[in-house]
């Protein structure tokens, strides 16, 4: 199954693969450079399908729980100034999703979105520091009896060039469902209310809709 957002680029793949396999075999006489043309066309379509695969996956919705909004490694665990949206200390948790993982964006926690926002910006590495304030971003915000409000980022990396975002202001969103699309590597990170439990150490691999990142009982 691929994501929706995939749609273009998989079509686009398709076409040039089959145009390259078919050239390259009416015009190169040459039997290994024909060969090698060959498997990298058919090589840049792979990549391009697993790029935007969206497994198809069976969430445990819990108003007790936060689950990792996406696929990728944990590396920022630690208290932080989130100055956008609450403009005080947060407990930041991030995400880093390399080019092999998952893309898809799913909602951690499900309530009402209160804030919404888009904010175009540089495109310095995903791990860089200063990413989550000055790259290409969206700040959302779901609020929640349990939890209050969550805050996630959706940011882009060096090699991301769009991400999508489907929360609006208003709208009732389910935890687990399809929140969005980062385009080849990014991060996300979550901002929690001081003193949340994390149930994640870093280095850790999360399953967005999946892996259990803070839970309050």
């Amino acid at each position: 199954m691929f994501h929706k957002e995939g749609t273009k680029t998989i079509v686009l793949g398709i076409i040039f693969t089959a145009t390259a396999l078919l050239l390259s075999d009416y015009f190169i006489d040459t039997v290994w450079l024909k060969m090698i043309l060959q498997i990298a066309a058919f090589l840049i379509l792979v990549i391009i399908l697993q790029f935007f695969r969206n497994p198809k996956r069976s969430v445990i919705r819990n108003e007790n729980q936060i689950l990792a909004p996406v696929d990728g490694k944990v590396v920022v665990i630690e208290e932080v100034y989130e100055g956008e949206y609450y403009k005080d200390k947060r407990l930041q948790v991030s995400i880093f999703m390399s080019p092999i993982n998952v893309h898809v964006t799913r909602y951690p926690i499900s309530g009402i979105v209160k804030f919404s926002k888009y904010h175009p910006g540089k495109f310095l590495v995903a791990w860089h520091p200063k990413a989550s304030e000055e790259n290409e971003r969206t700040t959302i915000v779901v609020e929640n009896n349990t939890f209050g409000t969550i805050l996630y980022r959706q940011i882009a990396g060096a090699l991301a060039r769009r991400i999508v975002n489907y929360a609006e202001v208003g709208m009732q969103v389910a935890q687990g469902s399809d929140a969005g699309f980062i385009k080849f590597g990014s991060r996300v990170d979550l901002f929690l209310p001081i003193g949340t439990p994390i149930n994640v150490v870093l280095n850790q691999k999360a399953i967005g809709g999946k892996t259990i990142i803070a839970t309050k009982e």
